[in-house]
């Protein structure tokens, strides 16, 4: 996850540095320069997509099946649905 992130923050860097190479002296950091020169753009999501409950039921659904698959049995772990 982080490596992604950071690969992704050197895309960022690199397409702000090619629009403006010195952002620095007009920006106090790259999110405000990426967001100025359009790089970067706020999406709309639903509500129910915030909530840390669903955002998570899938990892916590792999996490499940990882245990099972490693432990073995299909009976309820932890009460799961």
């Amino acid at each position: 996850m982080l490596c992604g992130y950071m690969n992704d923050r050197a895309k960022i860097r690199a397409q702000v540095e090619a629009l403006l190479p010195n952002w620095r002296s007009w920006y106090p950091s790259l999110f405000h320069a990426a967001e100025d020169l359009g790089v970067i753009r706020a999406q709309v999501c639903s509500p129910d997509s915030l909530m840390l409950s669903s955002r998570h039921a899938s990892i916590q659904n792999q996490a499940l099946q990882a245990h099972r698959e490693q432990w073995g049995g299909h009976e309820k772990l932890n009460n799961d649905k």
